[in-house]
């Protein structure tokens, strides 16, 4: 599903070096998760498989299937069925939300060649999304994200995502400012769409991964992947940090 090989990357604007050598494979229906410290490269990953201006690849490759990440435009990589969930979703004024889904959802059908999704088949399909995710109908008619608090813009990124269907959703502190209670349902619907979707999930904590089960744990370090393993290691990060990681690095 993707297959990243010996990935460098620096900022635009300054001579940085962000990501130094990064190996990753991950599969159809698999989660991984990436962990470390601050400044270790983990958003700069998900920003440059996503297309985010300001970064430079100098070497390696990415694909996503057959589909060559790097020489693709944002919108592309969309169609293609990446998803990026941001730490911080932005507010979209004058856009309802209704709007905003069936719009993306039928852009990227037409992108792919397939016919679009009728305003019934469309209606029907985010009706029963949205009442798993606990969003009420008042949120689907307001604009995008506007007024909605910290657990409210989390869970209508999953509904953007249990909605699209992609082929690997990237999810970059997800977890971050939820409570309890908007962090299980948020986890449930990563769980649902998990099933047929190959997820990476960026994460500090392991409240997250206690909900969503990873298949493998990486630790993201200096720009590099430094260690790999199964959710023990994530468990052994919480109580332990990450010197130990770094001592044998």
């Amino acid at each position: 599903m993707l297959n990243i090989k010996d990935l460098h990357v620096k900022l635009e604007e300054e001579d940085k070096q962000i990501l130094k050598g990064v190996n990753l494979e991950v599969k159809a229906g698999k989660v991984h998760a990436i962990m470390g410290p601050n400044g270790s490269g983990k958003s700069t990953l998900s920003y440059v498989l996503s297309g985010r201006d300001g970064y430079e690849v100098t070497g390696g490759s990415a694909h996503l299937g057959e589909d060559d990440l790097l020489e693709m435009e944002p919108e592309e990589r969309a169609a293609a069925g990446l998803f990026l969930a941001f730490q911080y979703p932005v507010e979209i004024p004058g856009v309802g939300n209704m709007t905003f889904l069936r719009t993306s959802v039928n852009a990227q059908r037409k992108a792919r060649g397939e016919e679009e999704m009728s305003a019934a088949d469309f209606l029907k399909e985010v009706r029963a999304r949205a009442k798993d995710l606990k969003i009420d109908a008042d949120m689907l008619k307001r604009p995008v994200n506007v007024g909605f608090s910290g657990g409210e813009k989390k869970r209508n990124e999953i509904l953007q995502m249990a909605v699209l269907e992609p082929r690997l959703a990237i999810l970059d502190e997800t977890d971050s400012g939820l409570d309890i209670d908007a962090l299980r349902i948020v986890a449930e619907g990563i769980n649902s769409v998990a099933q047929n979707t190959g997820c990476l999930i960026i994460t500090h904590y392991q409240r997250l991964l206690d909900l969503v089960k990873p298949d493998v744990v990486h630790v993201l370090m200096d720009g590099k992947i430094v260690q790999s393993g199964g959710p023990e290691l994530a468990l052994k990060l919480e109580d332990e940090g990450y010197d130990w990681v770094e001592a044998q690095v």
